[in-house]
C-alpha cells in the first residue's frame, strides 16, 4: 500500500525494546557490584570477627536489598507503562482507521460506508459508459437526450464521488492505494 496526501504512515518511532538493553545492563551491573560489596563485606567480617566488620556487612546488605527493590520496580513499572502506551496507540490507531504495523488495516464503520458508496457510484459510471456506448454504435439513429442524461449522470456521479474521497479544502485527495 502506497500513502497519497498529506498522510503520515505509522511510525512509533523506536522499535519496542530499543532502550531496554542498556537498561537492562546497567540494573545487572549495578546489581553485581553491589553483591561484590556484600560479599567483600561479610568475608572481612567473617575473617576479623569484629562488630564494625558485621555492621558494614549488614549495612551492605541493606543497600543491596534496596537497590534491588528500586531496579526491579523501576522494570515493572517501565513494563507496565510500555504496555499502557501501546495499548493506547492501538485504540487511537483502531478509533481513527490507522493501519498498524503488522500491515493488517483497522478499518472503522465509516470507511466502508464510504467504500461501499464509491463502488455504487462507480457501477454507475460503468452502466452509463456502457449507454452511451450502445447509442454510439448504432449511429444516426440514436437518441441524443438519452446521451445527454448519461453524460449528466457520469458527472453528477463523478462529483459526488470526489466529493466523498477528499476534505472540504478542495485539496488534493487522500487516502492508500492498495496494489
Amino acid at each position: 500500500m502506497k500513502p497519497l496526501g498529506n498522510q503520515k504512515p505509522f511510525e512509533t518511532g523506536t522499535p519496542a525494546g530499543a532502550g531496554r538493553g542498556l537498561s537492562l545492563r546497567m540494573g545487572t551491573i549495578g546489581m553485581s557490584i553491589m553483591l561484590i560489596v556484600f560479599l567483600v563485606a561479610v568475608v572481612f567480617a567473617a575473617n576479623q570477627n569484629d562488630v564494625v566488620g558485621w555492621l558494614v556487612a549488614i549495612i551492605s546488605l541493606g543497600w543491596l536489598l534496596v537497590f534491588s527493590f528500586v531496579v526491579f520496580s523501576l522494570r515493572t513499572a517501565a513494563r507496565n507503562a510500555a504496555a499502557r502506551i501501546n495499548e493506547a496507540q492501538q485504540q487511537f490507531n483502531r478509533a481513527n482507521g490507522i493501519q498498524d504495523p503488522t500491515g493488517t488495516g483497522v478499518v472503522d464503520e465509516a470507511t466502508l460506508a464510504r467504500d461501499l458508496k464509491l463502488d455504487h457510484s462507480f457501477k454507475i459510471v460503468q452502466v452509463q459508459v456502457r449507454v452511451i456506448r450502445d447509442h454510439l454504435a448504432a449511429g444516426k439513429s440514436s437518441d441524443e437526450e438519452t446521451v445527454g442524461r448519461a453524460l449528466e449522470t457520469i458527472e453528477i456521479t463523478s462529483h459526488n464521488a470526489r466529493s466523498m474521497m477528499k476534505k472540504n479544502d478542495d485539496g488534493p485527495v487522500e487516502g492508500t492505494v492498495v496494489d
